[in-house]
């Protein structure tokens, strides 16, 4: 009888268990794929909404991820954004990209390399490393899943919010690692698996989540449309994205930052013959249709081939960047005619009055503007800092000055970095700028 019962009482509860995942995928909400077969074989479940502002004044970020983020592109592009764009809430960061790296060979050195300078914010972009290019097997989702909940428990002991970013996908099975098993589609979908966890283990945690692989994915799928079969989002070898993929990896993570994009109004009335400005733009002067703006705050500046897998402005058609992160906007009221040249720099454009009224975004409309050489500098300057964080960790804290006596390699070469660091804040000076707008007959 008691065993009777005991058989019961399991069958019940298989039959519970049963219910109970058949109710949890039921319940689960999934991205909405594009209508093509490509597709079909994908479960991504709906990642989270980004939520408000993360970013506060004064923090300081720390960037981590393997070789994608060791080649100082799409970090590079998150650091000139926040230093030029946003610099009122002066962010300083630091990069700590190793090529190859896990999300289990990051929590062995976090402490050493990363924790020691007390970050108040993080991004992580592991997957890449972990999935081990080769299809999806469960044991291997519980090794990420355990490996990268500790990151994240680590970050946040230690007072640090943290943004888990998914890795992002591949073109190609990747020919180097000579390990590498089965089919393309079988290799995303394993990352794809990675993605659904990193998904769950933010919503378990509570912080934010960077969905770096369905926007990659699927503007990767445009981007061949778009421009051809043999434009490579994820890079040449297929794994290491060059800038157009960079960028849309900076996007993710900038988003789930929560920043807005908004980074100014410059407003002209021709009939009252004002105009003002926003917040970090202040303006100088308006008469005959010019007015002289002086700027504190950025937009994003970049140039190049909209049909260049390896540009950034490539990126920037691929994904909503400039409508959602770089909105610098010239407003015209008054206007009488029906179309107006508009000059910025070297630059000229034409628009109706219609488009005027409502609005135009000069960020987007202009690829070389009056900031455009100041924004390179800025740019620059991140590069050569972040360059030598790499040197830093990878040669010196994990050489032998490092191993030898690790408190004398930090203070040594933090006295290297600082420097470079200052250089940064020094480079970002108001670049004063002329709009001019001129009627066409």
């Amino acid at each position: 009888m008691q065993l009777l019962t005991h058989i019961r009482h399991t069958w019940y509860l298989s039959i519970f268990a049963v219910l109970s995942l058949s109710s949890t995928l039921h319940c689960a909400e999934y991205e909405v794929k594009p209508a093509d077969a490509a597709f079909a074989n994908y479960q991504p479940l709906k990642a989270p909404a980004p939520g408000g502002l993360l970013i506060k004044t004064g923090d300081r970020l720390a960037i981590c991820g393997d070789s994608i983020t060791e080649q100082k592109k799409y970090g590079r592009i998150i650091e000139t954004y926040l230093t030029a764009c946003v610099p009122d809430f002066n962010v300083t960061v630091r990069q700590y990209g190793w090529s190859g790296e896990t999300t289990e060979g990051f929590l062995n050195r976090m402490e050493n390399d990363c924790l020691r300078f007390k970050p108040t914010i993080a991004t992580t972009c592991y997957g890449m490393n972990d999935y081990k290019y080769r299809p999806y097997d469960e044991a291997n989702a519980n090794w990420y899943r355990d490996r990268t909940t500790s990151v994240v428990k680590r970050f946040k002991a230690a007072g640090a919010r943290v943004v888990v970013g998914s890795p992002g996908c591949v073109g190609k099975v990747a020919s180097w690692v000579k390990s590498a098993s089965g089919t393309l589609e079988e290799h995303n979908l394993h990352l794809c698996a990675l993605r659904n966890i990193d998904i769950e283990i933010a919503t378990k945690e509570e912080v934010r989540f960077a969905d770096v692989f369905w926007p990659m994915f699927t503007a990767s799928h445009v981007a061949k449309q778009k421009y051809g079969p043999n434009y490579h989002l994820a890079g040449t070898d297929g794994v290491h994205p060059e800038w157009a993929g960079q960028l849309v990896m900076a996007y993710a993570f900038l988003k789930a930052m929560g920043l807005d994009g908004n980074l100014g109004t410059i407003t002209v009335d021709l009939a009252n013959s004002k105009a003002m400005a926003t917040k970090g733009h202040v303006v100088n002067s308006f008469a005959t249709n010019e007015v002289v703006v002086t700027s504190s705050r950025y937009p994003f500046c970049a140039s190049g081939s909209l049909t260049n897998d390896a540009s950034i402005r490539s990126g920037m058609s691929l994904v909503p960047f400039n409508q959602e992160l770089n909105r610098l906007r010239l407003v015209v009221r008054g206007a009488t005619a029906a179309n107006y040249a508009v000059t910025w720099g070297s630059e000229c454009r034409t628009y109706t009055a219609s488009q005027l009224a409502q609005g135009i975004n000069l960020a987007a409309d202009f690829e070389i503007n009056p900031f455009s050489k100041a924004f390179a500098t800025v740019d620059a300057a991140v590069l050569k800092k972040q360059t030598y964080e790499t040197e830093q960790i990878k040669k010196v804290f994990h050489g032998t000055e490092g191993k030898k006596e690790i408190e004398a390699a930090v203070k040594r070469t933090e006295s290297i970095r600082e420097p470079l660091a200052q250089a940064i804040a020094s480079a970002m000076v108001p670049v004063t700028h002329r709009l001019r707008i001129e009627a066409k007959k």
